[in-house]
């Protein structure tokens, strides 16, 4: 055995005691940064990416674009993605969100399929060697009603010479993700969350079975050169405690896992965090712990309850996450939204639909 399985081994050799939460709390700092009366009205996902110890880049999925009146959104279209670009840190931080849009003047998506068939939301970002990734899972409607009358069909991968630049000139390049089966009864897709840590890229990402009332998920880690995400042939999967090539062969670890999540580091605590809403969809923000960035994770750690799905039977929390260029020593800041099942209340509520931040402290 070489030194680098043997040191494997031992870190998925049992998972750590996690931590217990000390305090948490709103973010009313944070959450005010992101309730807008113009332009940029509202937007799901969040995820975030730095590219520098003062710059950030928020990643959202659709997105309302109009105006905030009398508590209610009015004139607003809607949108697959857009960008946010955070200059600085603490109370001194700038936001601005950018809004693509088209040659008759309204607004469209940063990121679109290349062939033009369906529509990308945004997953997780890397960025190494002056390029951004995004993952972009793409999306087609289904006949099924209501909220969630679509489906995943693949995943891509989006390349940015130079993110710096105003996200409006962007000019991605895309590329097909090969680690995605999202037809059959086992589902296997990549870019839920990127970590570098050392020379790699961790990318991790989520196995997804049929099961009642949610399906079973399980997280799914992956690894690559950190300047070499786009190269697919330097991927290799953690499969049975070994890093392996074909990603048929990744195996699962935890229960209860959502389809968007994160995993960070804690630096006061030196352990991992992966933290998502349990199932998926729930008034839970869950955490779980590791040793390394491929686990072995702890059993769940409730880190807080989502209020408003007790208040209003007709809204559901999802989407949460962690923030690391956010928080400091043994604190997470995580974001979640509060969407309803029914369109007219997004409308009408202007309450609903915003990336809600959180701190977690835990000892």
């Amino acid at each position: 055995m070489n030194a680098t399985a043997f040191v494997l081994l031992t870190c998925l050799a049992a998972p750590p005691e996690p931590p217990a939460v000390v305090k948490a709390e709103p973010a009313a700092d944070l959450n005010a940064r992101f309730r807008l009366k113009d332009g940029w009205v509202g937007g799901d996902g969040a995820f975030s990416v730095s590219l520098s110890d003062k710059r950030a880049l928020w990643l959202f999925s659709d997105t309302w674009v109009g105006t905030v009146r009398d508590g209610k959104r009015k004139d607003v279209a809607m949108v697959n993605n857009t960008i946010g670009i955070q200059d600085g840190t603490g109370a001194d931080a700038k936001f601005a969100f950018a809004i693509q849009k088209g040659a008759d003047g309204k607004p469209t998506a940063i990121f679109a399929p290349p062939d033009g068939k369906g529509w990308f939301w945004q997953f997780a970002g890397h960025f190494a060697d002056d390029k951004l990734h995004v993952f972009l899972p793409r999306f087609e409607k289904t006949n099924e009603p209501g909220a969630f009358g679509f489906k995943a069909v693949d995943v891509w991968l989006g390349t940015v010479e130079k993110p710096d630049a105003d996200p409006l000139k962007w000019k991605p390049k895309y590329a097909k993700v090969p680690f995605a089966a999202l037809g059959g009864e086992r589902k296997v897709s990549f870019g839920s969350s990127v970590l570098t840590v050392g020379e790699h890229a961790y990318v991790y990402g989520y196995e997804e079975k049929p099961g009642k009332p949610f399906p079973t998920r399980k997280v799914l880690t992956a690894r690559v050169p950190v300047d070499k995400l786009a190269d697919f042939d330097s991927w290799r999967f953690l499969t049975d405690g070994a890093w392996k090539a074909d990603f048929k062969d990744a195996t699962g670890q935890v229960d209860g896992l959502a389809v968007e999540f994160s995993v960070s580091y804690l630096p006061g605590l030196k352990q991992y965090a992966l933290v998502y809403t349990e199932s998926g969809l729930s008034d839970r923000v869950v955490g779980r712990f590791a040793l390394a960035p491929e686990g072995p994770w702890s059993a769940p750690v409730l880190l807080y309850t989502c209020p408003e799905m007790k208040k209003d039977k007709k809204v559901f929390s999802y989407a949460a996450k962690a923030h690391a260029h956010l928080a400091t020593g043994n604190e997470l800041v995580i974001s979640y939204v509060v969407n309803s099942f029914d369109l007219a209340p997004v409308i009408n509520n202007a309450d609903l639909y915003w990336p809600t931040f959180v701190r977690v402290r835990l000892k």
